[in-house]
């Protein structure tokens, strides 16, 4: 049979239990029976321990003493409860109303993204092809132009020479990811008023 595994909790007693329950009760600001309050200070005041020291709270006037039939229920006296100065609570409010604004717009925002309404209009779309269209042709004739020089001035040369004045000049040829968009649709597409 398996035995029980001791718990690590320190089980407080007298004045530092007290104080426990009545920190617990005031920072959860709620209302809870003594077996939920000994229950939730995972066993560090014993549930009997906590029932006397809540009626011992409540005779004092440090927490509010609730009966709901046969259930005893302590809430912190709200009396007790420090209150916020007037100018914070008006700056919060204020920052409130300003992040409601905020979040208006990022909504509306949100919106006009999500309908998938185009932010491109039709006409700048056609500017944007015509001048793809027009730079791509002109990349594609200088290209042509070059390959032709450069492979009248390799003719002659060896291709360890036509690499090493390649190098020299400077000259970069495309690298396997143009290659690949080179083939790829976006540049398959018909050029625009091309010039043969």
């Amino acid at each position: 049979m398996a035995s029980k595994a001791k718990s690590d909790v320190k089980v407080l007693k007298g004045q530092e239990a007290e104080e426990r329950v009545l920190e617990y009760i005031k920072r959860m600001n709620r209302p809870f029976g003594a077996v939920d309050v000994s229950a939730n200070l995972k066993g560090a005041v014993p549930k009997t321990a906590t029932q006397k020291i809540l009626l011992a709270l409540a005779d004092k006037g440090q927490v509010t003493q609730k009966l709901y039939g046969k259930t005893t229920f302590f809430v912190a006296n709200q009396n007790n409860i420090d209150t916020m100065p007037s100018e914070k609570l008006a700056a919060l409010e204020l920052e409130s109303k300003t992040v409601e604004e905020d979040n208006k717009a990022l909504v509306a925002e949100v919106r006009t993204l999500s309908a998938g309404t185009s932010l491109v209009s039709a006409e700048e779309l056609e500017q944007l092809d015509t001048d793809w269209s027009k730079w791509r042709g002109e990349w594609a004739k200088r290209k042509k132009i070059f390959l032709t020089l450069w492979s009248l001035v390799s003719d002659n040369l060896t291709p360890q020479d036509a690499k090493d004045l390649a190098e020299d000049l400077g000259i970069e040829y495309d690298t396997p990811e143009h290659a690949t968009l080179e083939r790829s649709p976006l540049c398959s597409l018909p050029l625009k008023g091309r010039k043969k």
